[in-house]
């Protein structure tokens, strides 16, 4: 049976990478915060009911994968309300209107739920204890989710990448034909994930809540497979560009302040994914490659 997918968010980097999966068999609504602001009440109740009516109706299966997010980590330090609206009453009521309506719903959210601490990959139950408002923000986000009564999957990711919006990836490219040399975080640890895979991931995982193969478990982690520092990752791009990556140098992070904290080792594990019989992530430097190779448009200077 055809999927239906309503993706709030859908003009961010990764709402429009799942819009781009569109076929004849997944039918995806992905409108942008203009169109669709999670933050409205009237209007969250609004979509859901015309997604679930418009579903049934033409013999699909409704869900909602929410990837609406404030992602600006510094900057909701000193945009908290804003934050928290986006972050935590959003998908509240999200959850909400897909209780009301019996319209399963995947909410995707992050790493920077953890502090940092660990040393080795944090599971679905590891105990969370963000930094950052961000982070805090996000945790709520899930929290009123899980608490919600709806048929709901948190899928917590890292280091997102992709072709579409504001990123890492990008901001690595502009500076590689700005600058000769590039200082670059060498003692925080993650997953890169290339918004493609994760696209992918949370398409599959959709068809599988709608086919009546949901996973038991209702937290999951979806990364690329593998880890690096942010300085490891920014000269993998330098590669790719075909550039010398002993331009970008280690710094620490004492030496690069930022208003929020990042977690030092904010590695997630793959166990609860494919536990759940999902396709594995891809090692995360032959999705950047793959990337490169897609998305050519996207990442040239």
């Amino acid at each position: 049976m055809a999927l239906e997918l309503l993706v709030p968010g859908g003009t961010g980097q990764l709402g429009a990478e799942i819009a781009a999966l569109a076929s004849d068999s997944v039918f995806v609504s992905a409108p942008g915060s203009a169109t669709l602001d999670v933050t409205s009440t009237g209007a969250v109740i609004r979509a859901v009911a015309e997604l679930a009516d418009r579903a049934r109706a033409e013999g699909r299966k409704p869900v909602v994968v929410n990837a609406a997010a404030y992602t600006a980590v510094d900057k909701a330090e000193s945009d908290h309300a804003r934050a928290v609206a986006v972050n935590a009453d959003g998908p509240r009521v999200l959850a909400a209107a897909c209780t009301s309506r019996g319209v399963p719903m995947i909410h995707v959210s992050t790493d920077y739920v953890f502090d940092g601490d660990g040393t080795e990959p944090y599971e679905v139950d590891s105990p969370t204890r963000p930094q950052s408002v961000y982070g805090i923000t996000k945790l709520a986000g899930e929290d009123a989710v899980l608490a919600s009564g709806a048929r709901a999957w948190v899928v917590r990711t890292s280091w997102v990448y992709g072709a579409h919006g504001n990123n890492f990836v990008k901001t690595m490219v502009r500076l590689e034909g700005q600058r000769d040399t590039l200082s670059v975080v060498d003692d925080q640890v993650g997953s890169p994930t290339w918004t493609g895979d994760l696209a992918r991931g949370l398409v599959e995982l959709a068809d599988k809540i709608a086919a009546g193969n949901a996973p038991a478990g209702r937290v999951l982690h979806c990364t690329g497979a593998g880890t690096v520092t942010w300085c490891g990752f920014a000269r993998a791009v330098f590669e790719e560009l075909g550039a010398d990556p002993a331009r970008v140098q280690p710094i620490t992070t004492a030496e690069y302040p930022t208003p929020a904290k990042r977690p030092a080792y904010s590695v997630l594990s793959a166990k609860s994914w494919e536990a759940a019989g999902l396709t594995p992530m891809p090692p995360w430097r032959e999705s950047l490659a793959r990337a490169f190779r897609e998305d050519s448009a996207a990442f040239k200077q």
